[in-house]
């Protein structure tokens, strides 16, 4: 059962659920998208994650009454979003479809220096779990940790590796990992401790063009192999520790 939470006097947190289920991811979305629809005016910022929703509210609407008017909108949205049917289906009044987003991916030692690790620690061949990655479609579940971090479930079981005991002080961007069930790209230069098993060329985040990126809650991602020459003339480079 949702409830909201006032967590600071210009902020709300709206939970749905006490664990992770990669089919609200949807639903999320569903809850986004009807929010920046009625409640723009309100809501000046959204950032969701696997189970919950952070809104920042504009200073004007945080006063009493407002604020209750407010959380009752929202309770109203969660209904019309119909949380509680089947995770697999939507209320006519909450239909939404995430964008199919395919990412070109080199996988190689060179730019996953995590492959051999992946591989090992699932007891298959480097191409097995390249294959295994590549085939999977991922829902967008949560963005955060950093500017267009898509966290992206769920990985197969088989290939599924915890993160490393102690993390990098530098990841390459577009460096695409796997934390347990996870699986996400870096988005820009930074420290991280996810398992890199190679390297998307795409620019995943630009704060001057609009979107910055290219994921949204509900979102579909699937990667495509591409080897070294096609990499390379997409502008991606050879990983350097």
């Amino acid at each position: 059962m949702m409830r909201i939470e006032r967590i600071s006097e210009t902020t709300l947190m709206v939970y749905f659920a006490d664990k992770i289920d990669v089919e609200l991811a949807a639903k999320i979305a569903c809850y986004v998208q009807r929010i920046k629809e009625v409640l723009s005016s309100a809501v000046v910022e959204i950032t969701p994650s696997y189970c919950s929703l952070l809104l920042q509210l504009s200073p004007e609407h945080c006063a009493e009454p407002e604020i209750g008017r407010l959380i009752a909108q929202l309770e109203k949205i969660y209904q019309d979003c119909d949380f509680t049917s089947d995770s697999k289906k939507l209320s006519k009044t909450a239909v939404f479809q995430g964008k199919q987003i395919v990412l070109p991916v080199y996988y190689d030692v060179s730019v996953g220096p995590d492959l051999v690790t992946v591989a090992e620690h699932a007891q298959v061949t480097i191409d097995e779990v390249i294959h295994s990655h590549s085939q999977q479609r991922y829902t967008v579940c949560a963005i955060g940790f950093a500017p267009g971090f898509a966290f992206l479930a769920s990985v197969d079981a088989r290939i599924a590796t915890p993160r490393l005991v102690t993390p990098r002080h530098f990841v390459p961007a577009g460096s695409v990992g796997i934390a347990n069930e996870q699986t996400a790209i870096y988005p820009a230069n930074s420290p991280g401790g996810w398992q890199i098993i190679g390297n998307c060329p795409q620019s995943l985040f630009d704060p001057n063009t609009d979107p910055m990126s290219p994921f949204d809650i509900g979102d579909e991602v699937q990667f495509e192999p591409i080897d070294r020459k096609t990499y390379i003339e997409l502008g991606g480079q050879l990983w350097q520790q």
